[in-house]
């Protein structure tokens, strides 16, 4: 429950159109793009540095919990209001303040939407490179915060290998600067940290990131394949092969289907898997690795192998690609992503154990996900109209996940742990470990105010969801 005292306070320092206070405005903030819910009890649009400390400051005083949201596009609960508290919503910072292509930086607001820095620089042959496949809508605060990837981290890697420096406002509302845009600057390294900490830490305001130029050439190729199994193999023959490709995406049947039914980008409806495969570089070096993937294709029973012959053939792929989710939406009115990662050597015998779990539980569950990292995106399809539906789902997702730490790999690869997988966080590292991460989040947040109930377990001995009591003088921890 917001205090009546605070709420007055937020609202007379952000105006009376820097708010949002009415329930039906509340129902919009109350979810993100996972299954759970929690509502704030109240949304603020900062425009500056110096609104978000104010707005953090009166929250300390009155011991309410802070969640930071960017766009909503998140799919593990990142920001939503769990114990709800006021939603700070970043949609108002959203200026590009500096482009410095000579030493191939910008600085940014949080709320600046992913694509439209690629946008700003694109004509002068510069590009961003992370890019999620909500890129489009997706901001970098939120990208920040989740260490968001995408099809092209393969070569490129994860947001927090493009961030070199950070704004960050603490729980107490002080301010940091982490990094810049010199290079390998000493002491810790604070920007790494905050990076992909889920707004458990800091609210980021401010972001120094790396811009790449673009590639001399780029292919993007389309393998097709009867069976996923193949599909799977030919990663590890790629891999084998020493070639490392830009993005390296695959499709099964049961979503190219959908995909291409939405989208008409060319994929086959009766292929029992894709891959998509794009490589860049010199273009000498890039036809070589065209050919030699065409040959680790056809060594894994590839049945067809195209090659993008215009960048708008390019571009139709990828709209596929990008635009799955939405396809879904066309089938079922509601799915649960996942997000486990496997090793490559294991793609195969994942696949093999989703299809098992689908038929288990008696629902669809399609794959599209990042092969050349095994980062594995099984999407299951359900009806949550449908009593017993929704939790069908989540036991279905949690067995996937186990599954992919006994392979050797991880709960996560980019959408963060959120309020999704905090609880299976004990199954991936042990009690002394967890100890030590709880520890260093209570040397920044030692209230758990911000983004409370997220990212550790909420049992004993790890991270207990505990707000401050109130008294006369303030809160009390």
């Amino acid at each position: 429950m917001l205090p009546a005292e605070a709420k007055e306070k937020l609202v007379r320092r952000m105006g009376p159109r820097g708010y949002l206070d009415r329930p039906e405005d509340l129902k919009l903030y109350e979810y993100d793009g996972s299954v759970d819910k929690a509502l704030p009890d109240l949304v603020v649009f900062p425009r500056s540095t110096e609104d978000v400390v104010a707005i953090v400051r009166i929250a300390a005083e009155y011991g309410v919990p802070v969640t930071g949201r960017g766009a909503g596009t998140g799919l593990s609960g990142g920001s939503i209001p769990r114990l709800g508290g006021v939603v700070v919503g970043f949609s108002r910072m959203n200026r590009i303040l500096e482009i410095d292509l000579e030493n191939e930086r910008a600085v940014v607001e949080p709320g600046v939407v992913n694509l439209d820095l690629t946008l700003a620089v694109q004509d002068r042959s510069y590009f961003y490179a992370p890019d999620p496949s909500s890129q489009k809508a997706c901001t970098i605060g939120g990208n920040v915060a989740e260490n968001a990837g995408g099809p092209h981290t393969l070569a490129y890697g994860v947001t927090t290998n493009h961030v070199l420096g950070l704004e960050a406002v603490l729980p107490d509302g002080s301010v940091i600067w982490t990094g810049g845009k010199e290079p390998d600057l000493p002491g810790y390294d604070l920007t790494g940290l905050l990076t992909g900490s889920e707004g458990t830490m800091a609210l980021i305001t401010k972001a120094v990131v790396r811009l790449m130029r673009q590639p001399e050439m780029v292919k993007t190729c389309l393998a097709i394949y009867e069976s996923p199994e193949d599909a799977g193999r030919t990663v590890t023959e790629i891999t084998a092969r020493n070639i490392t490709p830009v993005a390296l995406e695959m499709l099964d049947g049961v979503m190219l289907r959908m995909v291409e039914e939405a989208t008409h980008a060319g994929y086959p409806m009766d292929a029992g898997a894709v891959l998509l495969i794009e490589l860049e570089g010199l273009r000498e070096a890039v036809e070589e690795q065209v050919e030699q993937i065409r040959e680790a294709c056809a060594a894994c029973r590839a049945r067809e192998f195209r090659v993008a012959r215009t960048a708008g053939e390019r571009d139709l792929l990828w709209k596929g690609r990008k635009n799955a989710f939405g396809a879904i939406g066309r089938v079922s009115p509601t799915f649960y992503v996942q997000d486990g990662v496997v090793p490559r050597t294991k793609i195969a015998p994942t696949l093999r154990f989703i299809g098992e779990v689908s038929s288990k539980y008696g629902l669809t569950i399609s794959n599209i996900f990042h092969a050349g990292d095994g980062n594995m995106h099984p999407i299951i399809l359900f009806d949550a109209r449908k009593p017993g539906d929704l939790d069908k789902a989540r036991r279905a997702g949690e067995e996937i996940l186990e599954y992919c730490i006994q392979a050797g790999g991880s709960i996560t690869g980019e959408h963060g742990v959120g309020m999704e997988k905090n609880e299976m966080m004990s199954r991936l590292f042990s009690e002394e470990t967890l100890d030590a991460i709880r520890a260093l989040k209570d040397v920044f947040d030692p209230g758990n105010l911000f983004n409370p109930g997220k990212v550790l377990p909420t049992g004993k001995g790890c991270l207990e969801i505990r707000q401050p009591a109130l008294t006369a003088a303030g809160p009390v921890y």
